[in-house]
């Protein structure tokens, strides 16, 4: 059996049994990810994978696990003493400025900039429905590239905007195209097979130095600044989804 989109899956998902294969996306929900523990503990080929799943859309969840690719000292927090916790490593560390992305907020709305550690502490104080999130030391001068990658297909651009610390697109940002080295590429796709994606929408932050850190990664993403249209990016996703599934069957 062959279930091609969440819906269905919903509907027939006691059906399913090892060796049958799932090709949608489960939206965020309470209950994706016991739906998503119990398709790999019945044998059913999740693809995208379940890990895939779980990090696509949640920040928190992508720190944690793709940590080692990010910019240092990137820290989750999920309640308030681990926020008391940081204060003291970011001091040892002499982080300044901080920023904070929430989970699940996109386009740019959930990120916010503060002055220090402590500033952030002291709102969290009054405020804790902004949990889990994630902090890192805030960065100045920057180059934030949009990386999309499908099979042997890459499309790169840079985004930028002279009024917003937010490279966002849809918070008023422009783009010009960019072109990965090998490494960034060799990068790029260290972090896929770490995540399980069999594509990528990713945003990197090159720093002045030239070193190069993972922002976000996921399945779909905008492409307002790409050249390649949504529909012709769609099927090469399609094609990889029907390869992958030919090599199950």
């Amino acid at each position: 059996m062959i279930i091609r989109s969440a819906p269905e899956l919903r509907k027939r998902f006691h059906e399913m049994a090892a060796g049958d294969i799932f090709t949608g996306i489960i939206s965020a929900s309470p209950t994706k990810a016991a739906m998503l523990i119990d398709l790999a503990r019945r044998g059913v080929h999740c693809l995208p994978a379940p890990l895939a799943q779980m990090l696509n859309g949640s920040k928190a969840a992508q720190a944690t696990v793709l940590k080692e690719y990010m910019l240092p000292n990137t820290a989750v927090i999920t309640r308030r003493k681990d926020l008391f916790d940081l204060i003291g490593h970011y001091n040892r560390h002499q982080v300044g400025a901080v920023i904070t992305k929430e989970d699940r907020m996109h386009c740019g709305r959930g990120v916010r900039r503060w002055d220090g550690i402590e500033t952030l502490y002291s709102f969290m104080g009054l405020d804790e429905t902004s949990y889990p999130m994630v902090v890192q030391p805030f960065q100045d001068h920057l180059t934030d590239v949009r990386v999309i990658i499908v099979d042997d297909f890459i499309e790169a651009y840079v985004r930028f905007n002279p009024d917003n610390f937010r490279a966002n697109i849809s918070a008023g940002g422009e783009s010009r195209p960019y072109e990965l080295d090998q490494n960034q590429e060799k990068f790029c796709r260290a972090v896929m097979e770490r995540a399980q994606f069999p594509f990528a929408h990713l945003d990197l932050h090159i720093m002045a130095d030239g070193s190069y850190y993972l922002s976000e990664i996921a399945l779909n993403g905008g492409i307002r600044a790409a050249r390649i249209k949504r529909a012709d990016l769609e099927d090469k996703k399609q094609a990889v989804i029907d390869r992958l599934i030919e090599n199950l069957t």
